[in-house]
């Protein structure tokens, strides 16, 4: 690990463990090495550096919306960890090949698949695109889901320590039940299914747009 990211993790994972009361041991349960896609819960800009300092040495990046890079102080962080810039709204062909390199190479690869951050904290409608990367290199996914976060800001102010927790449940991968060619309503079902995984590790005030379990399946889930 490069000296600079060796300090930068320090200090981050400092900053954590003086600002939050944090129950991350799940994350002891992520095997030593890839690859596989982390797919965590989206609510705050904070989320993903904390899993991620928090797991290393194992080999990892994520992707990440590239307006990120315009901010200076976040483009450090971004090129220090080695992040993929996505541009979205459209097909980012540079970035679905470096998420396929990372996965190729053994590493774990960081996807928020709501796209964007929730603003309640609770669970939006997953994205299909995960399902590309999950299918096509045949790679397991770690379902993550983090709360406590958006009340950080708050606690801040009153000096207060924020309860942050993190969960993990157990890895799966996607694949059609039939050898027929996968289709848009295929990746429509794995990415709702794969939510689902997500969701059931939320308190239930928090699942939000997965918060009726009776409509969990796992048809196009395998877990080994």
């Amino acid at each position: 690990m490069p000296f600079r990211e060796r300090v930068v993790n320090a200090v981050i994972r400092f900053l954590i463990r003086v600002a939050c009361r944090l129950d991350a041991r799940d994350l002891e349960q992520l095997p030593a090495d890839g690859p596989g896609i982390l797919l965590a819960n989206h609510t705050t800009y904070i989320e993903g550096p904390m899993i991620y300092v928090l797991i290393r040495p194992r080999e990892a990046t994520a992707l990440a919306k590239r307006e990120v890079w315009a901010n200076p102080l976040t483009r450090f962080f971004m090129n220090t960890w080695h992040i993929i810039p996505l541009s979205r709204g459209q097909v980012d062909r540079e970035a679905m090949r470096a998420a396929m390199r990372t996965l190729d190479e053994g590493r774990f690869l960081g996807i928020a698949a709501e796209g964007t951050r929730s603003r309640t904290g609770v669970l939006t409608k997953g994205h299909p695109g995960v399902t590309f990367f999950a299918a096509n290199r045949n790679v397991p996914i770690y379902p993550i889901a983090q709360w406590g976060l958006p009340d950080l800001k708050h606690n801040l102010k009153r000096f207060r320590r924020t309860p942050v927790t993190i969960r993990v449940g157990a890895p799966f991968y996607v694949r059609k039940p039939t050898n027929e060619p996968i289709t848009g309503s295929d990746r429509r079902k794995m990415i709702d299914e794969i939510m689902y995984q997500v969701a059931v590790l939320l308190p239930e005030e928090l699942r939000g747009y997965y918060r009726d379990l009776s409509q969990l399946s796992t048809e196009y889930l395998e877990f080994r």
